[in-house]
């Protein structure tokens, strides 16, 4: 039962890290000049949600986008 646990929270993990690397390529490529002012609010709070990471999540995250950027190209 502990087994089967610690595999459905590394599959979380796993997921949660595509979602924070694509997230954080999304922020650092947006333009916030150019987005409507819901949009930037938005984009501010995701930017600092991200900057909250332990760099060590973030940089696992953003490897994990670069492997799934790797495979498609």
């Amino acid at each position: 039962m502990l087994r089967e646990e610690m595999e459905i929270l590394m599959n979380e993990r796993q997921c949660l890290l595509d979602a924070t690397g694509a997230a954080a390529v999304f922020v650092a490529s947006l333009d916030g000049k150019s987005l409507p002012d819901s949009a930037r609010q938005a984009a501010r709070i995701l930017s600092n949600s991200l900057n909250n990471l332990p760099e060590e999540t973030l940089r696992d995250a953003l490897e994990k986008v670069k492997a799934e950027f790797a495979v498609r190209a």
